[in-house]
């Protein structure tokens, strides 16, 4: 089984990160039922901007975790970068 490390952009352009085995099944509860975290219920819609996936769950938390503390700026780079990549990586 994977995990998924992801990080939200909320509609009020916050960030939430979290750690799931079911990244659309995830994303669906944070947008649309009471079981999505009571941090984004308030501000949905909420949109992946970022994930990654890890073999075991230990190792997702502890990224997490490594996340959670980043700033909201270096978050933004984390995203930008990430995203760089995919676009690069589809036009090859």
């Amino acid at each position: 089984m994977s995990y998924f490390l992801y990080l939200l952009r909320c509609a009020d352009g916050t960030f939430y990160c979290g750690v799931t085995n079911d990244l659309e099944k995830r994303l669906y509860a944070h947008n649309f039922l009471k079981s999505g975290a009571k941090y984004t219920r308030s501000r949905r819609p909420a949109a992946l901007a970022y994930s990654k996936r890890f073999r075991t769950k230990g190792a997702a938390l502890k990224a997490e975790w490594k996340i959670k503390k980043l700033s909201r700026e270096e978050k933004m780079k984390l995203v930008s970068v990430s995203r760089s990549a995919r676009l690069r990586d589809a036009k090859e």
